[in-house]
């Protein structure tokens, strides 16, 4: 069996003459969050249709769990749900009978609408009419219709859109419950970059089709060097000695420099040589990009 949910080969796909994905190898483990990162229209829902068989992909291309998708498609298939742009829900339906309808269309026990219902939280809403759901409930609906048929890997295209601080939190800790908890595994299309590097383990990066970053979201860090952040009262005369000591000034700003990190031995040196020559240091200390900084810089260069 293959260690990965989700293996992409080498993946193209093109609408016309427009490149839409471009060379795609996605390697997502079993058992984690994986956050597919780009902006709009770097390709991430086209990849998830592809791997739903929602459009087609070339034989050899495409593996869900080790199966290859092409010549497997219906076992592939029941292996995942998804979520995708907008639940599909029956606005004139409760939430209960949305999931009831669903049992009766996969030939399922009526009563795992019950239990779906109380993984999500919405089980004091079961029959309140979908309609007057709120956006967040609305989400957490469509992920339980899209776990009814209990799929080992769940595929989520931008589920916090348009959602309020509130229901971005209840959707981030459903999907680590659901890891952690149930033993999914989660591909997550976002370009909410705080949202990601809360709830993910593992980055892939993609602009214009092609994936430029893939590993866990501590190999992503570890892409940022360090630097050190220096708050002082005399900008100027600080560097100016920072510069005759030999650092590296990054960047700088009335009252805060921005030097190379080069180690702790350093860090100390810089420290007592300002104060020596009467710069009076408020902070010092180590600072690395955040992740959007880090997205910013990886797609820049693409």
């Amino acid at each position: 069996m293959s260690r990965f949910a989700i293996e992409t080969v080498g993946l193209n796909h093109h609408f016309g003459s427009q490149v839409v994905v471009k060379d795609l190898s996605l390697k997502v483990p079993k058992g984690s969050i994986y956050g597919f990162l780009g902006p709009n229209g770097a390709g991430k829902t086209t990849t998830i249709k592809i791997l739903l068989n929602l459009l087609q992909s070339p034989a050899d291309t495409v593996f869900i769990f080790g199966k290859e998708l092409t010549n497997n498609r219906i076992a592939c298939l029941k292996e995942m749900g998804a979520l995708v742009e907008q639940p599909a829900i029956y606005a004139h339906l409760t939430g209960k009978e949305n999931l009831i309808n669903r049992c009766i269309l996969l030939g399922i026990n009526k009563n795992k609408a019950t239990e779906m219902l109380a993984l999500v939280g919405l089980t004091e809403a079961a029959n309140k009419k979908a309609g007057k759901y709120s956006l967040g409930m609305k989400q957490r609906l469509g992920i339980a219709l899209a776990l009814i048929a209990d799929p080992e890997l769940l595929l989520l295209d931008e589920p916090t859109n348009g959602l309020d601080p509130n229901g971005i939190i209840e959707i981030r800790n459903l999907m680590i419950e659901l890891t952690s908890k149930h033993g999914k595994t989660i591909l997550v299309s976002s370009h909410l970059l705080a949202e990601i590097e809360r709830t993910a383990t593992h980055v892939g990066i993609i602009n214009k089709g092609a994936l430029l970053f893939q590993g866990t979201i501590n190999e992503l860090h570890d892409l940022s060097k360090p630097s050190i952040k220096i708050e002082v009262d005399d900008h100027a005369a600080a560097t100016n000695i920072l510069s005759g000591a030999g650092a590296e000034i990054i960047n700088e700003k009335e009252g805060t420099i921005h030097i190379g990190y080069t180690g702790k031995a350093d860090m100390g040196n810089y420290n007592s040589l300002l104060v020596k020559n009467g710069v009076t240091v408020y902070t010092i200390g180590t600072e690395k990009k955040d992740l959007e900084h880090l997205f910013l810089d990886i797609t820049s260069r693409n």
